[in-house]
C-alpha cells in the first residue's frame, strides 16, 4: 500500500504547485517564470529536510508531495519559450538561478535536518 502514500502526497502537491505558481506569477510583471522557480526551490528544500527520513514519510512527502510539486518539464518548457521569444538573458538566468537556488535549498535542508 505504499503507492497510496505517494498518491496522497501527489494529490496535495499537484494543486499546490498550480496554485502557488499562479499566485507568485500574478505578483510579478515579468516574463521570468517566478512561479515555477519558487515551487522547484521549495521542493528542493523539502527534499533536503527529508534526507534522514525513511519509510512512509519519505513516500508521502518526498516522492508524492515533492514529486508533484516540482516540475522539470515545465522548467524546461519555460526556458525554451524564453529563448524562442528572444528573452535569452532570462533563459540563462532561469537555468543558472534554478540550479544554484535548487542546490542551495537542498544543501540548506540537509544542514537543517542534521541540527
Amino acid at each position: 500500500m505504499n503507492w497510496l502514500l505517494v498518491v496522497g502526497g501527489a494529490m496535495v502537491g499537484a494543486p499546490l504547485r498550480y496554485l502557488t505558481d499562479r499566485a507568485v506569477q500574478a505578483r510579478h510583471d515579468s516574463v521570468f517564470p517566478w512561479g515555477t522557480f519558487a515551487v522547484n526551490v521549495t521542493g528542493c528544500l523539502i527534499l533536503g529536510l527529508l534526507t534522514g527520513v525513511a519509510g512512509h514519510v519519505q513516500l508521502l512527502l518526498g516522492t508524492g508531495l515533492c514529486g508533484a510539486l516540482t516540475t522539470y518539464s515545465t522548467f524546461s518548457y519555460e526556458t525554451l519559450r524564453l529563448v524562442e521569444t528572444g528573452a535569452r538573458g532570462y533563459a540563462v538566468l532561469n537555468v543558472t538561478a534554478s540550479l544554484a537556488a535548487g542546490l542551495g535549498a537542498a544543501f540548506t535542508g540537509v544542514a537543517l535536518a542534521r541540527l
